[in-house]
């Protein structure tokens, strides 16, 4: 067997060298914001708890209580024995949540994105996906089977000619709302009119927009004033949620389409019902305490001005929560990040393949319950520890 994988230490030296081997490190939650990263304390900047609900003692509550009526998994699939009254519960949650008629459980976010648009589109279908959608969007519209093309939400003139030209029995645009690495958010009003115009059913991932934009946290298509517009809007747990999974809502139709064609449902075991409990108190908070998005909105505000002022450029089009910064070279993104880490804060450093080459950068994600104070203070590491050549 060694001599079969000896092609590895090569491949692991190469990447190395380009500064895109990943390592594994251990990260422990304190109180407040703050994590021990391999032993050094830092305030957390790298995490997508954006509303601070992963560690709300009324969501670890619920979670406590669950597991100890529940035990700790739900031991079968959905399909079989693994639907649990807390998983009926959290899915009329978020149905009533999103304003739909029903709603069903994945595992994880991953498996949501794959899992519905593999199960929507097969052969004989075009599916036309952004450029910048996450990886999972990318590989379940790969895995279904469709022909895939691929446009620019900035450049909305080639998708328009695609969809114009395109004869597929069924046609799917697929999109993030909230493109999790540029911190841009996707044109869905515009992207609703193509769709209408050309039959083409428009798929939305909210995963980075459930619980931080819209009036009600409902996400950028309700920012956008779209919801009723949008034939599938897929959301995640394991953000805003604080907690973890993916969910689908919608009509009852896609529902139980849904619930008969995706895989990644079907073979999966349901989320432990402490996960479910947990969520559902993450909705209530996320209803009855709108102030939570608000301060993250502001301070996002305040946080890109201070960067400005110091000289630090964020990426152009970023807004809310997700605060890019590029550097350009892995090296570099790393290099900072560790200084930053020495300083006390975590901050991302996103190299490819995650992100086209040439463009690795610092990935800043702020979080409701950080102090006006520490975030004014990243802000000055920031600019110290980048130095002027660097600054895009």
């Amino acid at each position: 067997m060694s001599d079969l994988l000896g092609w590895i230490p090569d491949e692991l030296q190469t990447l190395a060298g380009e500064g895109l081997l990943r390592r594994r490190r251990e990260v422990r939650p304190l109180s407040a914001g703050r994590v021990v990263v391999d032993g050094h304390e830092a305030w957390d900047f790298a995490s997508n708890d954006y509303l601070g609900l992963a560690h709300d003692p009324l969501v670890v509550a619920a979670a406590e209580a669950a597991l100890r009526s529940h035990g700790v998994g739900a031991t079968a699939s959905p399909l079989v024995s693994g639907r649990t009254d807390w998983h009926v519960r959290l899915e009329r949650e978020l149905a009533q949540f999103e304003g739909e008629e029903a709603a069903i459980l994945f595992p994880t976010g991953m498996a949501a994105n794959m899992g519905t648009v593999a199960g929507l589109a097969s052969s004989g279908d075009t599916v036309f996906c952004d450029r910048l959608n996450h990886a999972s969007l990318v590989d379940g519209c790969r895995a279904s089977g469709a022909k895939l093309r691929i446009y620019r939400h900035d450049e909305l003139d080639g998708l328009t000619d695609s969809l114009a030209g395109e004869s597929a029995r069924r046609k799917f645009i697929v999109t993030d709302s909230v493109f999790s690495m540029d911190g841009d958010l996707a044109p869905l009003a515009e992207l609703c009119d193509l769709g209408e115009r050309y039959n083409a059913a428009l798929i939305v991932d909210e995963a980075h927009g459930t619980g931080v934009f819209g009036d009600r946290g409902r996400g950028v298509a309700e920012l956008q004033n779209v919801e009723d517009r949008i034939a599938v809007r897929i959301g995640t747990l394991s953000k805003a949620i604080g907690a973890i999974g993916g969910f689908v809502t919608g009509p009852q139709i896609l529902i139980d389409f849904l619930w008969n064609k995706a895989r990644t449902q079907i073979y999966s075991t349901a989320l432990p019902p402490a996960i479910c409990a947990a969520a559902t108190a993450s909705l209530a908070l996320i209803r009855t305490e709108p102030e939570r998005r608000q301060r993250l909105h502001q301070m996002a505000i305040t946080f890109r001005a201070q960067l400005n002022d110091a000289g630090v450029s964020p990426l152009p089009g970023s807004i809310g929560p997700i605060v890019p910064i590029v550097l350009r070279e892995p090296q570099a993104a790393l290099a900072v990040a560790e200084q930053l880490l020495k300083d006390g804060f975590l901050v991302g450093a996103i190299r490819p393949p995650t992100v086209p080459r040439g463009t690795s950068r610092l990935r800043v994600t702020l979080h409701a319950n950080a102090s006006d104070s520490v975030v004014s203070l990243l802000a000055s590491r920031i600019a110290a520890a980048i130095p002027r050549s660097l600054r895009v």
